[in-house]
């Protein structure tokens, strides 16, 4: 893999930024999309609230008594040499109200070439990342609320740095089965580093989401609105690669204002026949395809589609996104019921 990469898993990883989410704290993996249904909805979801034990990796007050002796494996073919996946189970303790879940999220960067100051090379390394969750959910006794809890721990290595963490996710969700609705929220990675990777102990990429997703009356749609990142408000940045220049040869700034900010935090996405035994799955996430626009170019960046079939007790899944022109992802996915 060439140095450019290396430079780029550095930025990711321990650079500060502060015009966009990105490069602010470590262990960014723990913010991937975690399978092929979050990712065809836009890259983010915390409103699935089903058989699918996956979803209780992102929102822990998702894990749901539907989900009770399900498995769910994915796999990620991520930009460049970058392979993740994630396997997740569901076990119900009692009728309906008490749920645990395991969950594991690992990524490889793949090798890469190591160079020393001078330029001479000093061999081959590769980096790696895995987290392991252990989660559980409670209904609030004579109500439509349920919450839920993952503590997670967190082991990194890059190159010969590794850094050993832990976190927490809260979630609360609310359920109203006369309208089909779904209303969540959730904190993700309130955490530290117990070993940095040196001497400096970093932030965690705390997020904080909500949700809302309804099944459509008289249609087979279920849509979801999720806002991300609600922990920072002010995400948009200005891209001088966008600046233009009018006649008289003055400068126009890229500003993006107000509106263009709120869009940034917002995802939507569809399922059609969510419920049947064949569902298509779109969604849209306005920041990805903002960051990764390319001026008087279309390349659909942002945009994300895909679909699962089910065989008896195995479902199937799989998800295209688009990066940009030259960069997309696939994301494959199987779930199990083992009752």
């Amino acid at each position: 893999m060439p140095r450019f990469w290396v430079y780029l898993l550095l930025i990711f990883t321990t650079c500060e930024a502060y015009s966009q989410i990105g490069g602010q704290s470590t262990y960014q993996f723990l913010n991937l999309v975690a399978g092929p249904r979050q990712a065809a909805l836009g890259g983010k979801n915390i409103t699935i609230y089903d058989y699918d034990p996956t979803s209780g990796i992102y929102n822990p007050s998702t894990i749901n008594y539907q989900m009770d002796n399900n498995v769910s494996l994915n796999y990620v073919n991520y930009i460049g040499d970058v392979n993740y996946g994630t396997a997740s189970y569901a076990y119900l303790i009692d009728r309906r109200t008490q749920v645990i879940h395991a969950g594991v999220t690992y990524v490889n960067y793949g090798t890469f070439n190591g160079y020393d100051e001078t330029g001479e090379a000093t061999g081959d390394f590769s980096g790696g990342e895995a987290a392991l969750s252990v989660g559980y959910a409670y209904n609030i006794p004579w109500s439509d609320f349920y919450v839920g809890a993952n503590v997670k721990l967190i082991s990194s290595k890059l190159e010969q740095y590794s850094s050993f963490g832990g976190a927490i996710d809260l979630g609360v969700t609310y359920l109203y089965d006369d309208w089909d609705l779904v209303v969540s929220g959730v904190v993700r990675n309130i955490g530290t580093q117990f070993t940095p990777y040196y001497e400096t102990h970093e932030d965690l990429p705390l997020e904080v989401d909500v949700g809302i997703s309804q099944l459509a009356e008289g249609v087979p749609i279920r849509w979801h609105l999720t806002l991300e990142n609600l922990q920072q408000w002010n995400i948009a940045f200005s891209n001088s690669a966008r600046d233009e220049t009018d006649l008289d040869g003055n400068t126009i700034a890229d500003d993006p204002g107000f509106f263009n900010n709120i869009l940034r935090h917002t995802i939507v996405g569809a399922e059609l026949f969510p419920e049947g035994g064949f569902n298509i799955r779109l969604g849209y996430n306005f920041r990805r395809g903002e960051e990764l626009r390319i001026v008087d170019q279309r390349s659909f960046a942002g945009l994300s589609g895909g679909f699962s079939v089910k065989f008896n007790k195995l479902r199937l899944s799989y998800t295209y996104a688009r990066y940009s022109s030259a960069a997309n992802s696939s994301f494959f996915g199987l779930n199990l019921d083992l009752n």
